[in-house]
């Protein structure tokens, strides 16, 4: 997949193109199913398939102070994208600016004059541009006058009576703690990636479970406080069962300590310092509770890390 931005000088299309216009924040099984329908369109005509998407939320330009925490981050987004087999994902700068452009100038600067759009797919409840004016019924309505046809697919899961698969029902989800619930929703487990950094120590030196603190950025979503049985991915790209623990240690903090994420790694010895993460979240096991001593807190630290293993190891 081709990777480009609306702020360089690309050659457009030369056979046109079909595209689809979102956020696609998550990459879920619904917008896997729209750039499918997007890739099959382009394959039928010899065009490219190009997904149009943002280099940020455009709540967090839009409305600042509900914009949602994010799914994923612009990289794990494009590492996402890329496997879907598209041919090209063009990276819009959502800013001031962009954020006041009108829906009409979006399409004929950006689809019909860059990108020679042949064909659009979307969401049936898409929406676009300044004011959120431009929809479903305004594309096509400029597709009849500049020469492009436009789709507004069901969502995922409508047609079947339940809630639509959508980023804001996994963002819910995963507030809730409920990552089981999305792994259908997502296609794989809700990860989140930062840098292994200096604790406190008192995981391994005091309890004898040591762990990596994963610092992971303030805007990612992170599941709601608990202990989990997941997975930890070295930058080599190796995976090891990890026993998460996501709180505020309230055993050692009863007045509430800042939001930590730790993975203690079954079976492994080294040292993980300064290294990015990958931590992948495939089960709740229980809530974070307070402890009166260290010695009970230990002793559920062992029945923890027995369930993941059972759990996750074969």
């Amino acid at each position: 997949m081709q990777v480009i931005h609306d702020t360089e000088d690309f050659e457009p299309p030369r056979r046109g193109s079909v595209i689809t216009i979102g956020a696609y924040d998550g990459v879920h099984v619904g917008h896997r199913a729209v750039i499918a329908e997007v890739r099959m369109r382009a394959a039928a005509q010899q065009a490219e398939s190009i997904v149009v998407t943002f280099d940020r939320h455009p709540a967090s330009v839009v409305r600042p102070e509900s914009a949602p925490p994010l799914l994923t981050d612009l990289a794990q987004k494009l590492e996402l994208l890329a496997d879907t087999g598209v041919d090209r994902t063009l990276v819009v700068r959502f800013d001031q600016a962009r954020s006041e452009e009108s829906a009409e100038d979006f399409v004929s600067e950006m689809l019909v004059s860059r990108l020679r759009v042949r064909s659009v797919v979307v969401g049936h409840d898409f929406h676009f541009g300044q004011g959120r004016r431009g929809n479903v019924a305004l594309l096509s309505e400029m597709g009849n006058q500049l020469g492009f046809d436009v789709l507004g697919m069901r969502l995922v899961g409508e047609d079947a009576g339940t809630e639509a698969v959508s980023s804001t029902r996994i963002r819910r989800l995963l507030s809730e703690g409920s990552v089981e619930s999305v792994i259908p929703l997502l296609g794989r487990p809700h990860e989140v990636r930062g840098q292994v950094v200096h604790g406190d120590g008192r995981a391994g030196a005091e309890l004898g479970f040591p762990t990596a603190n994963v610092a992971v950025p303030g805007d990612i979503l992170l599941p709601a406080d608990g202990i989990y049985a997941g997975r930890y991915q070295r930058p080599d790209g190796s995976s090891i069962t990890a026993a998460l623990s996501l709180g505020r240690r309230p055993t050692f903090y009863p007045e509430g300590a800042p939001l930590l994420l730790e993975a203690h790694l079954l079976d492994f010895h080294g040292d993980l310092y300064g290294e990015e993460a990958r931590v992948r979240f495939v089960g709740r096991l229980r809530d974070e509770l307070r402890f009166d001593s260290a010695e009970e807190l230990v002793a559920q630290m062992g029945r923890d890390v027995a369930q993941v293993r059972a759990r996750l190891t074969h």
